[in-house]
């Protein structure tokens, strides 16, 4: 029999290289007073193939493995939680109470900066003495308010004649000039 040693194990593990050891004896003994180096080199590199493609398959595998690893966590980021009322109700109260304290940040914030201008709205809504004020202010003057009546004319005194009026109008048709 041959003397043989596998050098470099690189890739391999050590069951594969004890089977390609056991593998070169079993065929050394079956081949025993022939040439055999051709078929023992041919022996090896059949196991080789093997544990190659089984290396292959393996990494395919897990190469496989953490692609559905990651659609999964992928498909868990866009599975929520389920919509009911009560979920829903409780979400918007909170909702709710974060946007009425940013509100409330808000106007603290104009207020500090004397930006605080309330729309004219905004002041009836807060002071309702401003809705009766021209009322009051009004009655305080009692009857003293003047009108000066020249400012008015009379209809006789306005000169509308139906002559200067566009010939080409008609009531019926707006359309037309």
């Amino acid at each position: 029999m041959p003397r043989y040693e596998i050098f470099s194990q690189e890739n391999l593990e050590d069951n594969d290289v004890s089977d390609i050891l056991k593998l070169l004896e079993l065929q050394a003994e079956e081949n025993l007073g022939m040439v055999m180096i051709f078929t023992l080199v041919s022996a090896v590199q059949e196991k080789l193939n093997e544990i190659v493609d089984q290396i292959k398959t393996r990494r395919e595998e897990e190469k496989k493995q953490k692609e559905k690893e990651a659609e999964e966590a992928e498909r868990q980021c866009f599975h929520g939680t389920p919509v009911t009322i009560e979920n829903f109700l409780s979400w918007k109260a909170k909702f709710d109470a974060e946007l009425l304290e940013i509100k409330r940040k808000r106007m603290k914030e104009e207020e500090q900066a004397g930006k605080n201008k309330l729309s004219g709205k905004q002041l009836f809504e807060t002071d309702h003495n401003l809705d009766t004020s021209d009322i009051q202010f009004l009655e305080e003057a009692g009857n003293s308010v003047e009108v000066d009546e020249s400012l008015f004319q009379e209809m006789d005194d306005l000169e509308l004649d139906d002559e200067e009026d566009d010939p080409d109008f008609n009531p019926v048709d707006l359309d037309s000039d």
